[in-house]
């Protein structure tokens, strides 16, 4: 009999179906799921059949106990399914000497994980299939579109390696992977790079590319030279690079942090500040919007509590953007805002936000807003 479980709360959120033969298991792996996935779980191949067709997931985790023929054998019912063609199976066993896992990739599986594996290795290889996915997408989009967002992303990667090796980032590498950007900014065709990372499961990337891109924006309507806008873009892109240290389960918590992890969560910054002024090639406006980006004219912001004057121009406008970006984003734990809904409660923050700033920005998104319905 196949028990189903499917988190409806946010629509937004990839869907992952588990298929085991053993209710501890599977309930087991349904649970570290339901944070950051939608999740259907079925016992019985056969049963799940009618679902996937209907609702085919991204990814399927399929475990060696799943009934009735057990995992090899509904893995290759699932491969023969034209209708579920594009579904990545991650094969699941809890003999990690099982011919079912060596076998895995013969099988058609994208991925195998022995029992027992740790949450965040199960989280880790979903996520990489989701982005392999949303990815492989970018090969269909115009060449500007494609190489703003891989140069982006690879340089957001590598800024981990570079920091595991204290190791600096050099501006020209910086420059260069934001030139697309820039570029298809100064010629109002973006928003393919902003639809190019919906559904993308890097939401530190995704977050940086929309503070980068909306950023830029808003310096170009404010008439910034090209050498301004390449500092912004790049200031957006790196201003978060500090949560590269947070743990993963904190990042994404779905619930309210405790102290202890909002001290940890507001520690990305120092972190990020502290990286930044390592890398002796990078403009100080990187820097400023780093540091600032979380402060508020009234100083309620953090980490110093800076007020008014004391804030760069740069940061003031990289505030109103990252808020922005940070409502309207869609996360695991939360479906996006309506932007119309953010910039209301935007307004309201009059004492923390440069209203005068948050008015040109409004223009700038109604007037954005008016050019994509006219075309």
């Amino acid at each position: 009999m196949a028990t189903s479980t499917i988190d409806a709360t946010n629509s937004a959120k990839v869907l992952v179906t588990v298929i085991d033969g053993v209710p501890e298991h599977r309930n087991q792996v349904s649970r570290a799921l339901t944070s950051f996935y939608r999740v259907a779980a079925f016992d019985d191949v056969v049963d799940a059949a009618p679902f996937l067709r209907s609702t085919p997931p991204l990814a399927l985790v399929v475990d060696e106990s799943a009934k009735p023929w057990g995992g090899r054998e509904a893995i290759k019912h699932i491969r023969e399914d034209a209708a579920l063609k594009g579904v990545r199976i991650i094969a699941t066993s809890a003999d990690d000497d099982s011919r079912f896992l060596a076998r895995a990739r013969e099988l058609g599986c994208d991925a195998a994980l022995a029992k027992p594996f740790r949450r965040s290795q199960l989280i880790s290889t979903i996520s990489g299939l989701v982005n392999y996915a949303v990815e492989t997408r970018w090969d269909r989009l115009a060449e500007h579109h494609r190489r703003a967002l891989r140069s982006s992303l690879d340089t957001f990667n590598g800024v981990s390696d570079l920091i595991d090796r204290g190791e600096p980032i050099e501006y020209a590498a910086v420059r260069l992977a934001c030139s697309p950007l820039v570029e298809a900014i100064r010629r109002n065709d973006f928003k393919a790079v902003l639809d190019g990372v919906r559904g993308h499961d890097n939401y530190s990337y995704v977050h940086s590319l929309r503070v980068a891109t909306l950023l830029s924006l808003f310096g170009h309507a404010m008439g910034l030279a090209e050498t301004d806008l390449l500092v912004l873009a790049s200031g957006g892109l790196l201003h978060d690079i500090g949560k590269m240290a947070i743990p993963h389960d904190v990042l994404n918590k779905p619930g309210p942090l405790t102290d202890q992890e909002l001290v940890v969560m507001r520690g990305h910054v120092e972190g990020s500040v502290r990286y930044i002024g390592n890398c002796p090639t990078l403009p100080k406006g990187i820097g400023a919007i780093a540091a600032q980006h979380h402060e508020r004219l009234d100083g309620g912001g953090y980490p110093k509590g800076l007020r008014g004057r004391d804030l760069n121009d740069l940061a003031r406008m990289a505030a109103i953007v990252d808020v922005f970006s940070a409502l309207t984003d869609r996360r695991c734990y939360k479906a996006p805002m309506a932007p119309e809904r953010a910039l209301v409660i935007m307004q309201e923050m009059s004492g923390g936000l440069d209203q005068p700033m948050l008015r040109l920005f409004v223009d700038l998104l109604l007037s954005s807003a008016r050019e994509s319905a006219a075309g």
